[in-house]
């Protein structure tokens, strides 16, 4: 693409509305960005000379050429890339406020938004800042730039709102606040969509990319029914073609799934490798503590890679549950006594393991509501209910 055919689209994709062809031409993401054309040109004195793009619309394509120009540098220079592009999101936002009636330019702000975050991401992976997550924060404040003036548009939901564009917004800043680990500014863009009336209708893509992240925020906050729901959804409306993201997914949910009870199938872990989970699975199965902890320290890299080793550390109180509930069942009785117990750690390694540290265990599954009875410290035993004394680990969902 020449300097002439780029700025006869901009023209004719501005004067058409057509947002999709608009937002192509100034995404870095775009085809014509390997133009050497549009990388050696003095952009300023370009734009100066040039009477045919209107303000804003002269600033955005000003920034992003410049933003352009710092990345086929050598070596690039992601850092002046990154303030060019904030350059070109603040004119995103003037043109979303000068377009008041309409919402056709919403791709435009999808392409100048990815950017800056990418962009972003760039500066902060080269290691020359000042403070980690910085940057990050920062082109987070363009984003929610955008974010107001798609909420402040109140028009009635069968017009052409700008409403439309928030949920995309939404899972950028998602994608911001999980790397600079700022989880508790989730929380107001949540209500803002859980109470939107567009929350079913936002295109699928991205009710898949919302439900994946909002899960993820429940299972950090121990919500695990609100997680399972999230995430599930997330999963199965995920095309199959789409095999790692799917398997991104699984990760997360398949622990949450597992804290409620249901443990996983080998053939489904296979199909996305996530076998890890199988070798867990079958150590909570024979409520063998000390194979748990095998399998925690093997994998300990994957678990901590993506965040969720205190999550499977969680389900280490599953195995002793079903440890003692071994006991009961061998032992027959509603009375039994605490050394059985201690015995019973000592046999599947658990040799370190004291009477004191025994108590804790079962005072916390009781807590916990998977065992139904009381510790007798006058008698050293644990008396369990004559009915279901070990309840189902499976929590109903609706």
């Amino acid at each position: 693409m020449n300097l002439r055919s780029y700025f006869n689209g901009i023209q004719r994709s501005f004067d058409s509305q057509d947002g999709f062809l608009l937002g192509g031409l100034i995404s870095l993401q775009d085809q014509h960005v390997l133009s050497m054309d549009l990388v050696n040109i003095d952009v300023d004195l370009m734009l100066l000379n040039s009477s045919r793009l209107e303000p804003p619309l002269d600033e955005i394509v000003g920034h992003h050429l410049n933003a352009l120009k710092e990345l086929q540098k050598t070596p690039r220079n992601v850092h002046d890339a990154y303030k060019q592009q904030t350059g070109c999101v603040q004119g995103v936002v003037k043109l979303l406020q000068a377009l008041k009636e309409e919402n056709w330019c919403l791709p435009v702000m999808y392409a100048a938004c990815l950017d800056l975050r990418l962009l972003a991401q760039k500066c902060e992976e080269s290691g020359n800042i000042s403070k980690p997550g910085e940057i990050l924060e920062k082109a987070a404040e363009g984003l929610m730039a955008c974010f107001r003036v798609c909420t402040a548009d109140n028009r009635s939901a069968d017009e052409d709102t700008k409403r439309h564009g928030m949920l995309n917004l939404v899972n950028q800043l998602f994608k911001v606040y999980f790397r600079i680990n700022k989880l508790h500014l989730c929380k107001p863009l949540i209500r803002a969509i859980e109470s939107s009336v567009f929350k079913d209708s936002f295109p699928l893509a991205e009710q898949i990319t919302y439900k994946y992240f909002v899960g993820r925020k429940a299972m950090f906050d121990s919500d695990y029914k609100c997680a399972e729901e999230y995430l599930t959804f997330a999963f199965e409306m995920c095309p199959k073609i789409f095999t790692k993201n799917k398997r991104l997914i699984l990760i997360y949910l398949v622990p949450v799934k597992m804290l409620l009870g249901y443990m996983p199938k080998q053939e489904i872990l296979k199909m996305y490798d996530v076998l890890q989970f199988y070798e867990l699975a079958c150590a909570l199965r024979e409520g063998n503590v000390r194979k748990f902890d095998d399998v925690i320290a093997k994998h300990e890299a994957f678990f901590i890679k993506f965040g969720i080793y205190l999550l499977v550390e969680k389900l280490k109180i599953i195995a002793y549950r079903n440890l003692f509930k071994k006991v009961y069942l061998i032992k027959q009785t509603h009375q039994l006594d605490l050394q059985h117990f201690v015995q019973a750690l000592e046999f599947v390694g658990k040799s370190d393991i004291n009477m004191d540290e025994t108590h804790c265990i079962l005072a916390n599954l009781i807590y916990e509501g998977k065992i139904k009875g009381y510790l007798s410290y006058q008698h050293n035993k644990l008396v369990v209910s004559k009915q279901n004394p070990f309840p189902s680990l499976t929590v109903a969902t609706t």
